[in-house]
């Protein structure tokens, strides 16, 4: 008789193996254009203009460029749409989200000395969610390959007792014999008939055969990528700016998914064959991270800003902890018989990791049109050589690096152009941003573009500003790491709306 897995007390332990890969690594070095709604209107084009809290998140000299002290609060709609096309199946998802993803303050000192050639000096503050996580997917379609691949792959080579879990307990197993040992408890997969502890450590699906495997994909993520700047900024003469930010990062996210997987193949009166399955999976990140900016700002004339930044590497501690449960329906001709659930009810926390993250050398050119408008450039490359887990001698890591280094761009570019023309106090505004794919292939993640437009109005010492986004972005889902590595084609398409409101102290 089949046996059902059922420990009530949830425990939460240490593992030695890791449940990473090379998505989290690009999760979290994605930055998107969040911030004031002028910048977001104007597509993040900032590094050579300054005076806007969020540019300085760009070029830290920005920030003396302000002429008076300002405080600025903004909150956004984030709405993302998911298109997915899986075996020609074709799915959509929707998500809404609110969130105030913008406060900060500037303090601007004035240096009234006439025989000194430093004018200014300026201090900021500034929290911005450089990343919204929330998000829904959902994909479904009819597949030739079934899931019992993925618990294959892992469970061949072990040894019986690891498996079943007649010598280890489940918090004891590693990651990829936690996988195999859910497939064997909920009776997915099964030791073979010419098993050998020594020369043959083989396994059987329990699956039935035939193809024609419906499977659906559903998964929910929230949470956010938030950032805190330290920023201070001096002016020399009437030519040069230059500025530093000292930044606090935080990650948070969530993510949960459902997989399924039904067939009704097994028309013999062959008994314990599945034909259904439900696998779970509750995933939470978090952790914090460190990194510094260097800017300058050179007016040779008037009219004409140039700016130059430098982004280090961010590096964050990170700690994953994953919940997971299978379940799976046996049957024959005769109907279903009952479900057989691996689920330990067990919390696995594992080990604290360190994760670096490209840096970004952003190059910006500006024009001002005196007090009518203005056009603005700027240029990125960032450095995904940087990007790795540590510790790297970790056996677990270093192949997951050798991954990233594989199929990851050495330099991916990002440009911006940003305009804005003022007609008394109303500003109009518009702007494109463009990201290159992180991989060389440019299809596991396609390339960003975005469209941007917006106002503002100009009350005097109050200031109102409204902005809205575009952007898509194609890419392609893969459910599992190994096994069953079939991807749904995912379009993305992401509109933002964007209010801020600034005053002057």
């Amino acid at each position: 008789m089949k046996k059902y897995i059922s420990l009530f007390v949830i425990t939460l332990c240490f593992s030695a193996m890791q449940a990473q890969d090379a998505s989290d690594a690009y999760r979290y070095s994605q930055d998107n254009i969040n911030g004031t709604a002028r910048f977001r209107a104007m597509g993040g084009a900032f590094g050579a203009l300054g005076g806007d809290l969020s540019a300085i998140n760009v070029n830290p000299a920005g920030s003396v460029i302000f002429a008076n002290n300002q405080i600025a609060f903004s909150g956004s709609n984030f709405n993302t749409n998911n298109k997915s096309n899986y075996f020609g199946k074709q799915t959509s998802k929707n998500n809404n989200s609110l969130d105030l993803n913008q406060a900060g303050a500037v303090f601007v000192f004035e240096n009234n000395h006439e025989n000194n050639s430093w004018k200014k000096f300026s201090i900021a503050v500034n929290y911005e969610n450089t990343n919204n996580f929330d998000n829904s997917l959902f994909s479904a379609g009819t597949n030739n390959n079934s899931i019992d691949n993925y618990f294959l792959n892992n469970a061949n080579g072990l040894q019986l007792s690891i498996v079943n879990g007649t010598d280890y307990y489940y918090d004891e197993l590693t990651f990829q014999e936690q996988q195999a040992y859910l497939g064997y408890k909920a009776f997915v997969i099964n030791e073979s008939s010419t098993y050998n502890d020594v020369t043959n450590r083989s396994y059987i699906s329990l699956v039935a055969p035939g193809g024609n495997y419906y499977q659906t994909n559903s998964t929910k993520a929230t949470g956010y990528n938030g950032k805190v700047t330290f920023n201070a900024a001096t002016q020399y003469k009437d030519i040069l700016m230059l500025g530093i930010n000292l930044n606090t990062h935080f990650i948070d996210y969530k993510r949960s998914s459902r997989f399924t997987e039904s067939n009704n193949n097994n028309t013999s009166a062959i008994n314990d064959l599945v034909n259904r399955i439900d696998f779970n999976n509750d995933l939470y990140t978090y952790g914090s991270g460190f990194s510094l900016q260097l800017g300058a700002i050179v007016k040779p004339i008037k009219e004409l800003r140039l700016g130059l930044a430098y982004q280090s590497p961010t590096w964050y501690k990170l700690t994953d902890e994953l919940t997971q449960s299978l379940s799976a329906v046996s049957g024959n001709t005769t109907g279903n018989l009952p479900e057989d659930i691996a689920n330990p009810n067990l919390t696995i926390i594992y080990p604290t990791y360190k994760l670096q993250n490209p840096s970004k050398l952003t190059g910006s050119f500006a024009y001002i049109f005196g007090k009518r408008g203005l056009l603005s450039f700027d240029y990125s490359l960032k450095n995904y050589s940087n990007l790795a887990f540590s510790p790297k001698n970790d056996e677990y890591f270093q192949s997951i690096n050798n991954s990233l280094s594989k199929y990851s761009r050495e330099h991916a570019s990002e440009y911006s152009i940003g305009g804005e023309y003022k007609i008394k106090q109303f500003s109009l505004r518009g702007g494109y941003h463009f990201e290159q794919s992180p991989y060389k292939n440019a299809s596991t993640v396609g390339n960003l573009t975005s469209y941007s437009g917006g106002i503002g109005y100009n009350f005097g010492n109050t200031k109102l500003d409204l902005a809205y986004s575009n952007s898509k972005r194609d890419s392609n889902q893969q459910f599992f790491t190994q096994g069953l590595t079939d991807a749904a084609k995912i379009n993305t398409i992401k509109n933002n709306v964007t209010l801020t409101f600034a005053f002057e102290l």
